[in-house]
C-alpha cells in the first residue's frame, strides 16, 4: 500500500515512512489467503468486479470477454504484492504497479514471475512518477487513509489520469461507526489486521474526498459502500458508506 509529508528543502511528498515500514513487515504474507492479508483476499473479488465493470462501461467493452481490458493502461498506486495487478493483467490490461516498499515490490515481482505474468512493478511513489505518464485508470485502493497529505496525493493522481479516464479510490469514512468496526472490531476483536494498522483521524469522509478530487479535475460519478456480512463471511456493495466505501471519478476530455 502506498503511503504518502512535506519536508523543508525537499520535493513535496505524501509518503509516510512509518506507514511504509508497517506494510513492509507484511510483505511475505501478502499472498497467503489465510494470513494477515486475509481481509484483502476476501474483499478482492468485489473490488475487481466493480473496477472491471466500471472500466467496461466507460470504455465500451464486453464485460464477458476474457480480454475485456485489452489496450487499457492501469496504474495501481500502493500495489503491495500485486493482488489487483495480476487479475487485471490476465484481463488484458497493461498494468503498472507502484509501491514505496522495496520488499513489497520484490514479493510482487516474484509472484508474477511464478505465474508468468508481465507486470511493470516499480518501487516508487506517485510524486516520483514521470509527469508525462498518463493512464486510462488510476487506482488508489486502501491508500488514501495512509497518506500524509491527501490533497497533494489526489492532485498527483488526477494529473496522471488521461482526459476521459477514470480514478477509483477505496478508503474508510471517518465516523464513530468506522472507529468501532474498522479499528476496534477489525484490529482488536477479530484481529483481521495488526493493531495500529489504521489511525481514525486519518480516515477521509466522502465529502472531503469529493472536494479534493474536484480540485484535481476529477468528477465523482459513483460512491458505493462496502459492507461485511459475518454470517455469510462475504463482502457486498451497499448504499451504506459509514465505514468502507469506494469512489469512482472521471476526468473530462
Amino acid at each position: 500500500m502506498a503511503m504518502q509529508s512535506s519536508h523543508a528543502g525537499a520535493s513535496p511528498s505524501t509518503v509516510d515512512p512509518a506507514e511504509v515500514a508497517k506494510f513492509s513487515k507484511l510483505s511475505d504474507e501478502w499472498w497467503d489467503p489465510k494470513g494477515k492479508m486475509a481481509p484483502l483476499h476476501k474483499i478482492n473479488p468485489l473490488r475487481l468486479t466493480y473496477i472491471r465493470d466500471a472500466a467496461c462501461r466507460k470504455f465500451d467493452r464486453n464485460v464477458k470477454s476474457l480480454n475485456c481490458l485489452s489496450g487499457l493502461r492501469i496504474l495501481d498506486i500502493g500495489c503491495g504484492a500485486g493482488l489487483l495487478c495480476e487479475p487485471f493483467t490476465r484481463l488484458g490490461a497493461q498494468v503498472i504497479g507502484i509501491d514505496p516498499s522495496a520488499t513489497n515490490i520484490a514479493a510482487a515481482k516474484l509472484h508474477a514471475d511464478k505465474g508468468h505474468l508481465s507486470i511493470d512493478y516499480r518501487c516508487t511513489t506517485a510524486e516520483e512518477m514521470d509527469v508525462r505518464e498518463r493512464f486510462d485508470i488510476v487506482l488508489a485502493m486502501e491508500v488514501v487513509e495512509h497518506v500524509a497529505d491527501v490533497k497533494l496525493f489526489v492532485a498527483r493522481c488526477g494529473e496522471m489520469v488521461r482526459p476521459g479516464g477514470l480514478m477509483i479510490a477505496a478508503t474508510i469514512n471517518r465516523t464513530l461507526k468506522s472507529f468501532a468496526l474498522a479499528i476496534v472490531g477489525a484490529e482488536y476483536v477479530l484481529r483481521w489486521l495488526p493493531r495500529g494498522t489504521h489511525q481514525w483521524d486519518k480516515f477521509v469522509t466522502p465529502d472531503e474526498l469529493e472536494i479534493v478530487m474536484e480540485r484535481a479535475g476529477l468528477r465523482t460519478t459513483d460512491e458505493r459502500g462496502v459492507i461485511y456480512n459475518p454470517l455469510s463471511d462475504r463482502w457486498s456493495l451497499s448504499r451504506d458508506i459509514d465505514v468502507n466505501y469506494m469512489v469512482l471519478a472521471e476526468k473530462a476530455k
